[in-house]
């Protein structure tokens, strides 16, 4: 089984990302699990905007969407900014927009049968909004999304230290992290086992 990890962070390879650190800790259960993940950090790519598979010119999103077809579990990290996912995050959703209308040989949306989960981390509130918004998306794209497939971390309200610069809820991010991933696969497994098949006419 595959995994695809969009890390949405807005810094480059380089810059340590919190929102890789709790992301790596998703990947580790799911690893435990014989699932191998396939990362991209966004901030690292030629992305336009637009809302179609292929943009030409430089455009690197697909081989991104080769990798999301590729895959029966994907994975948005993003962190937290002005109480939104950040921009790279739905610009990915912007361009996985297109998916709706690729279809497999059954006619299905080539999102169907595959299980999507979000990690989000902030230094303020606003996880669980992140979470609706990105998951939201996923659903509309054609991805199934299992219970509690997600695991964010902030330190409440107000400015305050990263993931990366203190130990405080780390044990709960974690935790939730190691549930999320059980449920992707759990989810996948059984899609695979009796996959959905097209809409009705």
């Amino acid at each position: 089984m595959r995994a695809v990890v969009l890390n949405c962070s807005l810094k480059s390879t380089g810059a340590t990302s919190n929102t890789q650190l709790l992301a790596d800790s998703v990947i580790a259960s799911m690893t435990a699990r014989d699932v191998e993940t396939e990362l991209f950090r966004l901030a690292d790519l030629q992305i336009p905007p637009g809302v179609e598979t292929d943009l030409g010119d430089g455009d690197e999103w697909p081989r991104v969407h080769e990798s999301l077809v590729g895959a029966e579990i994907l994975v948005v990290a993003t962190p937290t900014w002005v109480g939104h996912p950040s921009s790279l995050a739905q610009r990915a959703l912007e361009r996985m927009d297109a998916m709706i209308s690729e279809t497999d040989d059954d006619g299905r949306p080539i999102a169907y049968n595959k299980v999507a989960g979000v990690v989000v981390t902030g230094n303020e509130d606003g996880a669980h909004h992140v979470i609706s918004e990105v998951t939201g998306g996923l659903g509309d794209i054609g991805y199934t999304v299992p219970g509690q497939a997600w695991t964010y971390w902030n330190m409440g309200p107000g400015p305050g230290p990263s993931y990366g610069e203190t130990e405080q809820g780390h044990e709960y991010s974690e935790k939730t992290g190691r549930a999320m991933a059980a449920n992707l696969v759990g989810v996948a497994e059984a899609l695979a086992a009796r996959p959905l098949g097209p809409a009705p006419a």
